[in-house]
């Protein structure tokens, strides 16, 4: 390593200290107290939002002239990981969307004029974002939405609907992916910043899933909804390329997400079976617990090295979507794999709401589904690998 590359680390080191100790005083003193109350409702009230802008904590990562911190990519990353490694990986999902997808989004492809309406009001909090790819009968397969945007004068006339859209009942403004161009398949796909005021708009009931109960999941409608041609994000019909172009990011979100929820169980199952004791002794002190945790302390720092390869790779830009793909698919399935490990290690008690384990296993297991699941994934490995 240069000289200059260690006074870069260590100032990078510093800066997520830094940051790190804010976060947690943030979640110690506004997001913990309500947690518990929040997920009993399947609500996490819009005010949150606000105050995490308040706080700072809201697209770090973006240029300092939109009023945010100008911190390193490390920081939004590591505020996930923090989350998820408390066990909020409802409030880290939507986190992820609006931060970490959304505003790359803008920052990437929007125009001078797009990136200065929305990123200082996404940086307040003052909008919540989402994207809208995902539909009743179109997950994966982008190139078959039904959703599309017919070009009317100044305007487009936008039809449709989506379902499991992160923060979508609540979102202010929600990229929507819609066809442009019904025959041309995904390269027919175009990209929308769509202000939800507008009418046309509406949404479905919140949808109640297994897990991270109190994160925002909707489906939304698009009636002749009329959008000025303005909010076109990008080209039209370049839609895929730009998705393609951002998922490597969405898809490390998701594995750093993965690593910090997996150690927060990890640390969970310690404190438990260092304490609890069955026949005379501790359940820490039985081989079979003593083997079980020493797996899941290597196959998750084996995950952990993964993540800092390919982190180091983004921040180079020479992650690939192949990258990406691997590293959700191994971090997803470790999380999913060890927090399953570690509830058995808790026995019954691992069963109940009382013990904060059992909210560990149901928020994780949505983890190899949303952002690709771990079948296309695999697919999307062997497509670097032996092609189509």
């Amino acid at each position: 390593m240069s000289g200059t590359s260690a006074v870069n680390n260590q100032a990078n080191n510093e800066e997520i200290t830094m940051f790190k100790d804010m976060v947690l005083r943030f979640i110690d003193q506004e997001i913990l107290p309500n947690y518990e109350q929040w997920e009993k409702d399947h609500h996490m009230p819009r005010e949150v939002w606000h105050t995490m802008g308040s706080a700072g904590m809201l697209l770090v990562d973006m240029p300092e002239k939109y009023g945010t911190a100008d911190a390193s990519f490390d920081v939004c990353q590591m505020i996930q990981e923090e989350m998820c490694r408390l066990g909020l990986h409802s409030l880290a999902t939507g986190y992820n969307i609006h931060a970490n997808i959304v505003a790359p989004y803008l920052l990437n492809i929007g125009t001078e004029e797009q990136k200065d309406y929305w990123l200082p009001k996404m940086a307040t909090g003052e909008v919540l974002t989402a994207l809208a790819m995902t539909e009743p009968n179109a997950g994966s397969d982008v190139a078959g939405m039904k959703t599309n945007a017919v070009r009317d004068g100044d305007s487009y006339i936008l039809n449709g609907s989506k379902v499991f859209i992160t923060n979508g009942n609540q979102a202010d403004m929600i990229i929507v992916c819609a066809k442009t161009d019904p025959k041309a398949g995904a390269k027919g796909v175009s990209l929308f910043l769509v202000d939800t005021t507008l009418p046309g708009f509406s949404t479905g009931k919140p949808i109640h899933k297994i897990g991270q109960h109190s994160s925002d999941t909707g489906e939304l409608f698009f009636e002749n909804m009329r959008i000025p041609a303005n909010a076109l994000l990008g080209e039209e019909g370049r839609g895929f390329v730009y998705l393609m172009q951002e998922l490597p990011r969405e898809r490390l979100g998701c594995a750093v997400q993965a690593i910090g929820h997996a150690q927060g169980a990890l640390d969970l199952t310690i404190d438990y079976v260092t304490q609890r004791k069955a026949f005379g002794q501790t359940v820490g002190q039985f081989q079979n617990t003593r083997f079980k945790l020493a797996e899941c302390q290597t196959e998750l720092e084996m995950c952990r090295a993964l993540l800092e390869k390919h982190m180091d790779k983004f921040s180079r830009e020479e992650m690939t979507v192949t990258d990406a793909a691997m590293l959700k698919l191994a971090a997803t399935e470790m999380q999913v794999k060890m927090v399953n490990e570690c509830l058995q290690l808790f026995g019954g008690y691992g069963y109940t709401d009382e013990y904060p384990i059992s909210r560990f296993y149901r928020d994780a297991r949505v983890q190899t589904i949303y952002a690709g699941s771990s079948e296309i994934m695999k697919e999307v490995i062997a497509r670097g690998m032996l092609g189509r």
